[in-house]
Formats: structure tokens, sequence, C-alpha cells
């Protein structure tokens, strides 16, 4: 029950996560490093659980992510009703937070932004990070909403298909000559290939997938950490890669990239994730990233 978590000390937890220090967080609510400890002591008592993590700077343990994830809620409720009693500033804009990996980002995702009516006056946060990951930062409360892989909804989220991202391997064709001049599930595993980050799994699956479950891509991968960059690494040769279908087919148009696989593509299940809150703000974003979704994607 709400009487039972004291919103100075909700908002104190949150004042020492984002801030990242007792003392930093302590400035910020204009109160002593001692009144923020004690809080902070308080909700740990009345709660049962440890919170935070002492460290520098401080992280939450898994309840405290519970905790941080119901003060920015509150902070998202409280924004909209002084919107609805005509309270907020003459400048003021709603900020909406939302994780998207960057594939997405790179595609479909910024248009969809462009359909949220302008009267609402929203900025966006946007956190880039894998479709595998993104619903972490749901559960810590870092973001409202995210694009997501997972279709299991964050406690206290709900949970929409957007539809599917294709993906297809591909490679430019002087280096499918060199590297690929075999069946392609010998020869795939040695050959040089591109990877988004130290996350990425979409080559090593695809090479487990040609191998009915054995090994992955080769050890010789370069780390290209931006979609089109990761695109255009595939296309001037430097490997093979695993390429959003919408990014790769003017490049197979045009012949700079060449199939591996034509009937092997990878789909990619994308869901929207959002706080379970009656927000204007984010039913609006909400709409135009599923509608935005629905002409862009595949449905299956």
């Amino acid at each position: 029950m709400m009487t039972e978590l004291p919103l100075d000390q909700v908002r104190t937890l949150l004042a020492v996560v984002d801030e990242g220090t007792f003392e930093a967080a302590a400035a910020a609510l204009h109160v002593t490093p001692s009144a923020v400890s004690q809080r902070v002591k308080a909700l740990e008592q009345r709660t049962g659980r440890i919170l935070l993590m002492r460290t520098k700077p401080v992280r939450p343990t898994e309840s405290g992510e519970v905790v941080v994830r119901l003060a920015r809620q509150l902070a998202r409720l409280e924004l909209d009703a002084r919107a609805d009693l005509g309270m907020s500033g003459a400048g003021e804009a709603t900020r909406v937070s939302v994780a998207v990996n960057s594939d997405s980002l790179a595609t479909w995702f910024l248009p969809a932004l462009t359909r949220v009516p302008e009267e609402l006056r929203l900025c966006f946060e946007l956190r880039r990070e894998d479709q595998d990951h993104t619903a972490a930062l749901l559960r810590e409360g870092l973001v409202m909403a995210a694009v997501t892989s997972s279709s299991v909804p964050v406690p206290g989220c709900s949970v929409r298909a957007l539809g599917i991202m294709r993906y297809v391997a591909a490679a430019r064709p002087d280096f499918a000559e060199r590297h690929l001049d075999g069946p392609l599930h010998d020869r795939l595993p040695d050959a040089p290939v591109v990877v988004f980050d130290r996350r990425d799994d979409l080559q090593d699956a695809f090479v487990r997938r040609l191998r009915r479950g054995s090994g992955g891509a080769s050890a010789v991968r370069h780390f290209v950490p931006t979609s089109d960059g990761f695109v255009e690494a595939v296309a001037a040769g430097l490997g093979w890669g695993v390429v959003p279908e919408v990014q790769a087919e003017p490049l197979l148009a045009s012949g700079r990239l060449v199939h591996l696989a034509p009937d092997r593509a990878v789909d990619v299940p994308l869901y929207w994730q959002q706080w379970k809150l009656d927000s204007p703000a984010l039913a609006a974003v909400a709409q135009a990233v599923t509608a935005a979704a629905a002409q862009a994607l595949r449905t299956g």
C-alpha cells in the first residue's frame, strides 16, 4: 500500500540512484547526507530488504529496482496530473524515455516518433540497446517503454506485438568468392565476420543453425557498433554479416552484396513494452509506434 512507502523516502532512493552517491543526492534534494542516509535506511527497514548496493556509484538491488520503477512511475503520474490541472510551466515539455535496438532506430523507429501529435509537447530520450536487453532497462526503471524481443512482460508493464524484423546473411561478392567457395556450413565458420558488439549473437546463431547446433562464427570478427556502419562494413568486404533485410535490399539489388543463404532468413519478433500507466504521453507514443511498425515490419 502507498501508506507503507512514504513518498519522501521513495523519492530519496531514486535521487541516490540517479545521482550516484548519497552526497550528490543530498545536494540535489537540498538536505544533508545524513538525512538521505536515514531515509534510505528507514525505507529498507520498512520493506525488510536491502535496496541499494553501497558501491560507487551506488546500484539498486533487485528489490531496489522495484522501488526505483515505482518512483519514476509516480513522477510520470504527477507530471500528467499537473498538466491536466493547468499547472505545467509555460515552456515545459514532457520527457518520454524509450529503449530501442539499433537496427530499429536506423530504419523505422524515428519516423514513428514523427507521428506523435506536436501539441502534446513531448521530448524523447532514447536509450540504444540490443533488443534482447532493452527489457532490462524497463526492469531497472530507467525507461518508460522499450522495443524488445521479449514477449514476457516486465512486472508492472504491458506488452504488445509489433511485428517481425527480418535479417539476411550477406557478403560482398568478391568476399564470398575468396572465403565461401565451398559448402556454406563448412566454410562460414572460418570466414571473417562483422559483429555489432559483444552481445550480438545473430551471426553465431546463424552458423549454429547451418551446422545443426554446433560451432559459431569465426574468431576473426570485426566489431562495428552502429547499424549503418555495420552494413557498410559488410558491403566493404570486411566480413560477412546478418543484415536487416530493409537495409540489405538496395545493396543486393545493386550487386554490392550477395545472399549467402536466401532460404534461411533470420526472423526476430519485436514487442512494445511500457509501464501500465494511464498516461496520455505514453498512449500517444504507443499508438504511433505500433502504427509505424505495422507498415515497416513483417507480420507473423
